[in-house]
C-alpha cells in the first residue's frame, strides 16, 4: 500500500458527524494568564509562511482558519498551492491534499518537479524527496464529485488520527452540486470554518471565479463564482492570476 495515500478501508462514517453543539460558556477571567502575557509581550506575526520571503510580514496561515484560493481556470491555483504545501512541510507542518481534479500521482510528480526545479528529476533525488515526504504529506485518493459530509469526515480524520495541520480541498465546486446552489455553498463553507477552529487545522479551499470577457483583468473578492457568502465567511481570500500577456512578451 502506498504510504502517502489515506487507506481505502478507513471508515469515514465514524468521522461524518455534526460538530458537537455543546455550549462552551467560560468566565472571562479564565484567560487571565494569556491576557497578561499578551500585554507584556510584543505582538508577533504567527502562522505558516509561503516560500517567498516578500510575503512573510503580510501573509500567514494560522491553524483554526480557512483560506480561499480563487482564480481563473488555468491560471495556476493548484500549482501555486503545491508550492505552498512544500513550504509548509519545510516548516514542519504536515499537509493533506484532497484533489478531485488531479490524480495523486500527477500531484506528486508536479511537486517533485517543483522541488527539483527541473522537468526531469533524477531518480536518486526523487527517492530522497519521497523519503522526506514520509509523515509530512498525505493525499485523499478520489476523483470527481464528493459529498460535503465526506469532506467533513476527512478533516476530522486527518486532524484526529494523523495530526495534519493543512488540508487542501481542490475544489469547492466538486463538493457542492450545482453552481447555483448558493445555500449549499454557504453551508459547506460555514461547516469548514467551524471544523477548522474546532480541530485547530488550516483548510485551504480552491475556487473558481466568474467568467469575464478578458483574462487581463485581475479578479477581486466579489468575482468568486457562486454565493457571496463564500468569500464573506473565510479568513483570507487570495487571488491567483497569471499575467499571460507579460509572459508572452517575455518568451517572444
Amino acid at each position: 500500500m502506498n504510504k502517502f495515500l489515506i487507506p481505502d478501508d478507513i471508515d469515514f462514517a465514524n468521522y461524518i458527524v455534526e460538530s458537537e453543539g455543546v455550549s462552551k460558556i467560560v468566565q472571562a477571567n479564565a484567560w487571565r494568564d494569556e491576557v497578561i502575557e499578551r500585554l507584556n509581550s510584543p505582538e508577533q506575526i504567527t502562522g505558516a509562511k509561503l516560500p517567498w520571503g516578500v510575503t512573510h510580514e503580510n501573509l500567514r496561515f494560522r491553524t483554526g482558519e480557512v483560506t480561499l484560493w480563487q482564480g481563473i481556470n488555468g491560471h495556476g491555483k493548484s500549482q501555486l498551492l503545491g508550492m505552498a504545501a512544500l513550504g509548509f512541510m519545510a516548516q514542519g507542518e504536515s499537509v493533506c491534499i484532497a484533489s478531485f481534479e488531479m490524480r495523486p500521482l500527477s500531484t506528486i510528480m508536479r511537486m517533485l518537479r517543483q522541488c527539483a526545479m527541473t522537468n526531469k528529476p533524477a531518480t536518486a533525488y526523487a527517492d530522497k524527496i519521497l523519503d522526506w515526504f514520509g509523515g509530512k504529506f498525505w493525499l485523499y485518493n478520489q476523483l470527481g464529485t464528493v459529498s460535503p459530509a465526506m469532506i467533513y469526515g476527512v478533516i476530522r480524520y486527518c486532524s484526529n488520527e494523523l495530526k495534519i495541520k493543512h488540508i487542501i480541498v481542490d475544489s469547492l465546486m466538486k463538493c457542492v452540486k450545482g453552481e447555483d446552489d448558493y445555500n449549499g455553498q454557504k453551508d459547506f463553507i460555514a461547516e469548514i470554518t467551524t471544523l477548522a477552529r474546532e480541530f485547530d487545522v488550516h483548510v485551504h479551499v480552491v475556487h473558481h471565479v466568474r467568467k469575464s470577457d478578458t483574462e487581463e483583468k485581475i479578479p477581486g473578492k466579489f468575482d468568486s463564482k457562486g454565493s457571496g457568502a463564500i468569500a464573506d465567511q473565510v479568513d483570507q481570500v487570495l487571488t491567483v492570476w497569471r499575467n499571460k500577456k507579460k509572459r508572452a512578451n517575455l518568451t517572444v
